[in-house]
């Protein structure tokens, strides 16, 4: 092995991993650039067992979208549609609470919530969403928002964004879901959502949150037009950010669905990318605990395939996900327990069911 990665010019970036020394952007460009997939498999998977042993990780949850209506419409997205377009749809929070009693019976931890930025609905509605859900299903813990929805959130309400995180969190909020982040470039941000909430902005959005006690996930869209320098610097803020708060549980490498969208010519992610950016992510990402193949974008298969790549999260049962869907997204809707626990014990790996904030509800070794 040592051989190969030598020859392969991968043996300095081994030593720092074997070190645990922090690997530089010029380490994870170099990654980038290999076509040595099972060495880079080889050298994220050292991170994965040193961090997390065999477990792999996985959630009994819920999406809800309450709203497609949109004011960013990026354009790498086809979920978001402009008020009174014929796709558009909102929900009233009798229908989202009407979509939690439908699935009472079930074992679910999580409810997770996000839409797009709709200019009509009152912050009122956001609020009294999370306090009808906890009548519905008190002990849930739902995580809702992306940060660019709590910035648009704030804005609404004529608050700080530590105001609205408050009264977010006092009407049931419990964490944070990771989206909203795409690439932090401004390059690309001009390009492809010039209304949307700057990287900068996010990154503080989040670090408000985790000043709060509020955990959060981070993701990264990639495989549109981005640099794999872009890729590298967008990681890297999330790092840094990282290194202040300690508040991100998970990073979500989300593969980008281009039909539908306006970068329709855009080709889909191969295989190869998706495990180089799991790869990748673990091995620059050294003071994130978790990575996840979202196996709604990735496919089970490759999803399965990347928990030797460096992941240790499926994500979990979720039904009903809409805005992969509407991009083409070719996968189920959800997935059975049984179905994820099978996956995990293909890979070699030990399931490991866990709620929001990776408390072990059932570890199935």
């Amino acid at each position: 092995m040592k051989t190969a990665l030598k020859n392969a010019g991968l043996y300095p970036i081994y030593e720092k991993v074997m070190d645990g020394q922090r690997l530089d952007p010029q380490d994870g460009i170099r990654l980038y650039e290999t076509n040595q997939i099972p060495l880079l498999g080889f050298l994220a998977d050292i991170v994965r067992e040193r961090k997390n042993g065999n477990r792999a990780y996985y959630i009994y949850n819920q999406h809800i979208n309450y709203s497609n209506v949109c004011t960013n419409l990026c354009k790498f997205c086809a979920f978001g549609k402009e008020k009174g377009h014929s796709d558009a749809y909102e929900m009233s929070i009798d229908q989202v609470c009407q979509k939690i009693k439908e699935r009472l019976d079930e074992p679910i931890t999580e409810v997770h919530i996000v839409g797009g930025l709709h200019p009509d609905l009152p912050y009122s509605y956001y609020i009294d969403m999370l306090r009808e859900i906890k009548k519905v299903r008190p002990d849930i813990h739902i995580q809702a928002f992306t940060c660019v929805e709590i910035a648009h959130l704030a804005k609404l309400g004529e608050k700080s964004i530590e105001e609205c995180l408050k009264e977010l969190m006092d009407a049931g909020l419990g964490s944070i879901p990771g989206g909203g982040a795409e690439v932090f470039s401004p390059r690309i941000r001009e390009r492809l959502c010039p209304d949307k909430l700057p990287g900068r902005d996010w990154i503080e959005v989040a670090k408000t949150a985790h000043r709060l006690g509020l955990k959060s996930n981070a993701t990264m869209l990639y495989g549109h037009i981005e640099t794999l320098e872009e890729r590298i610097e967008h990681l890297d803020a999330l790092r840094q950010a990282q290194d202040e708060t300690g508040g991100f549980m998970c990073f979500i490498p989300l593969a980008f669905h281009p039909k539908n969208t306006e970068l329709e010519s855009v080709a889909p992610t191969g295989g190869m990318d998706d495990l180089k950016n799991i790869a990748v992510s673990r091995l620059m990402l050294d003071n994130f605990p978790h990575i996840k193949a979202y196996w709604v974008m990735l496919g089970p298969k490759i999803a399965q395939i990347a928990l030797s790549f460096g992941a240790d999260d499926l994500d979990g049962t979720v039904l009903e996900e809409k805005i992969t869907h509407m991009a083409g997204g070719e996968t189920s809707q959800g997935m059975a327990r049984s179905d994820i626990e099978h996956l995990i014990r293909q890979a070699g790996r030990e399931p490991v069911e866990r709620d929001t904030l990776y408390n072990v509800i059932s570890h199935r070794g």
